[in-house]
């Protein structure tokens, strides 16, 4: 995300995506090192997930694709796209637990959670890598209402 520093807004929404690129950062990466590896291991949570009818190859590669997605963001490298690509597991998070309730402390967690990170993630899919990203997503060339309702800069995006 390219701004003008002289325009103070530009300057603040810059500053705003870095905050919520690096929180997101931190989440994805310690939820698959404390969560997956530490708390549940590795073969608890493929056992987890064998259990709800899951493959358990597929907790391996859920707990590699976000810590590497989780050191992508802290970094800010194609942050915009590594949020994209993070989308199905919160999506499959979202289904897992869609039936436990609204608390994610309820029995076998519950669902607000992964809709939040799935609204987070979408956010900074938008609103690009912030500042100080070591290899910026390109722009987003947004035309209609985004723009014109001034989310968006009229020169097609933040970087």
């Amino acid at each position: 995300m390219h701004g003008d520093f002289n325009d103070p807004s530009a300057s603040i929404c810059c500053y705003a995506a870095l905050l919520l690129r690096l929180s997101l950062g931190v989440m994805y990466l310690a939820h698959s090192v404390v969560l997956k590896w530490l708390t549940f291991t590795l073969t608890g949570t493929a056992q987890y997930f064998q259990s709800i009818g899951l493959s358990p190859t597929l907790a391996y590669l859920t707990f590699f694709a976000e810590a590497i997605g989780g050191v992508l963001l802290i970094l800010g490298i194609q942050s915009r796209w590594v949020a994209l690509a993070l989308l199905p597991i919160l999506v499959g998070a979202l289904s897992v637990h869609s039936g436990n309730g609204w608390v994610f402390t309820a029995t076998g967690g519950g669902w607000e959670y992964p809709l939040y990170l799935i609204i987070l993630s979408m956010a900074q899919a938008l609103l690009g890598d912030g500042a100080h990203a070591i290899s910026p997503s390109r722009s987003l060339h947004l035309k209609g209402p985004l723009v014109q309702g001034g989310i968006v800069p009229p020169s097609g995006g933040l970087r």
